[in-house]
C-alpha cells in the first residue's frame, strides 16, 4: 500500500474499517474455518435425504434397521410404488402413486399459474394506478395474510359445497388461486420500476394493458419467478385442504396418499418402510429439480425484493 493510501486510511476511520474488514475477509484461516462450518451444516441437512434414498433400495426386513447401506440392493421398489404395492400377505393393494403424483403436479402447476396471474394484475393496480381508497384496500387485503389457513378451511369448504365443487380438481385449485402475499411481493417489485417508463409508453400510444404486459411484467420477471417457486412448493406439499376436499382415491394428492399408505401399516397390512422411502424420494425430486433450475432467479429475486427505491 502506497504512503498516500495509508494517509487516507488514517484520516478516514470508515475507510480504515472497510479496508481492515476486507483484509480479514481474505484471511486463509477464516476461509478454512468458514468452509468447514458450511460443509458440516450442509452435511447435517444432506444425511437424512441420503439415508432416505438408500433405504428406498433396501429389502423389507432391512428398511427399519439402523444400517446405512443396504445389505442387498432391491431395485424394483420404485416400479412397485408406481404400480401396486404388495402387502405382507402377498396380496396387492390399489396404491395409485402414479396417479397421486400426477394430481400433485397438476394441481400445483395450475395454482401457480393462476396465482401468478391474479397477483400480478392486483399488484399492478396497487402499485401503478391511482384510484381513491387504493392504500386502504391494499392494507385490508394484506391483513388477510394474518388469518391462519386452518381458520379458512370450513368457510372455503362451504363455498365449494355450494358451488358443487367438492371432490374435484376445481375444488382443489380455486381457493388457492389468489394470494395476498403474492400481491404484496409483486407490488414491492413494481414499485422499484421507474414511473418514467409508464409515461414514455403512454406518449408512444400504449394502453394500460400494453404497459402492464410489455413493460411491467418483463421487468418484474425475478419477482414472478420467486412467487412461482414459493407457490408451487407450498401447494405441491399441501396437505390439509386436499385431505378435507377429496374423498375419491383417484383425486388424492401425494401427501394425502402417502399418509393413507403409511396408515395401512397400522391397519394390519404390515409396515412397508422401503416403499414409503421410495415414494418420499419421488415426492421431493420435482422440488429439487425446480430449485436447481431456478436457483439463480430465486436468489436474485430475493435480493431485488429487499431493496426499494
Amino acid at each position: 500500500m502506497d504512503p498516500a493510501s495509508i494517509g487516507m486510511l488514517a484520516e478516514d476511520p470508515l475507510a480504515r474499517k472497510a479496508s481492515s474488514g476486507a483484509v480479514e475477509g481474505r484471511s486463509p484461516a477464516w476461509t478454512v474455518i468458514k468452509t468447514i462450518l458450511l460443509i458440516g451444516l450442509a452435511s447435517s441437512m444432506t444425511v437424512p435425504f441420503v439415508w432416505m434414498l438408500l433405504a428406498s433400495f433396501k429389502l423389507p426386513h432391512e428398511a427399519d434397521k439402523p444400517d446405512f447401506l443396504p445389505g442387498e440392493w432391491k431395485w424394483n421398489n420404485y416400479p412397485i410404488v408406481l404400480s401396486l404395492a404388495p402387502d405382507t400377505n402377498g396380496e396387492r393393494l390399489p396404491i395409485h402413486f402414479g396417479r397421486w403424483y400426477f394430481n400433485s403436479l397438476f394441481v400445483a402447476s395450475w395454482v401457480t399459474f393462476l396465482q401468478v396471474v391474479t397477483s400480478a394484475m392486483a399488484a399492478y393496480a396497487f402499485a401503478r394506478l391511482q384510484w381513491r381508497g387504493r392504500d386502504f384496500v391494499f392494507l385490508a387485503y394484506l391483513a388477510t395474510v394474518m388469518i391462519p389457513a386452518v381458520v379458512l378451511l370450513i368457510p372455503n369448504y362451504y363455498i365449494m359445497f355450494r358451488l358443487g365443487l367438492l371432490d374435484s380438481y376445481l375444488g382443489l385449485i380455486l381457493p388457492a388461486a389468489f394470494s395476498a402475499f403474492g400481491t404484496f411481493l409483486l407490488r414491492q417489485f413494481m414499485l422499484t420500476i421507474p414511473t418514467s417508463l409508464d409515461e414514455a409508453a403512454e406518449i408512444d400510444g400504449a394502453s394500460r394493458w400494453q404497459i402492464f404486459v410489455e413493460v411491467i411484467l418483463p421487468l418484474s420477471r425475478p419477482g414472478l419467478i420467486v412467487l412461482a417457486i414459493f407457490t408451487f412448493l407450498g401447494n405441491y406439499a399441501s396437505f390439509f385442504w386436499p385431505l378435507v376436499m377429496v374423498k375419491s382415491d383417484h383425486l388424492r394428492t401425494l401427501p394425502v396418499g402417502m399418509m393413507w399408505f403409511e396408515n395401512l401399516g397400522g391397519a394390519g397390512y404390515g409396515r412397508q418402510t422401503e416403499l414409503m422411502m421410495a415414494a418420499t424420494v419421488m415426492n421431493v425430486v420435482p422440488l429439487i429439480i425446480l430449485f436447481v433450475i431456478l436457483q439463480r432467479y430465486l436468489v436474485r429475486g430475493i435480493q431485488l425484493g429487499a431493496v426499494k427505491g
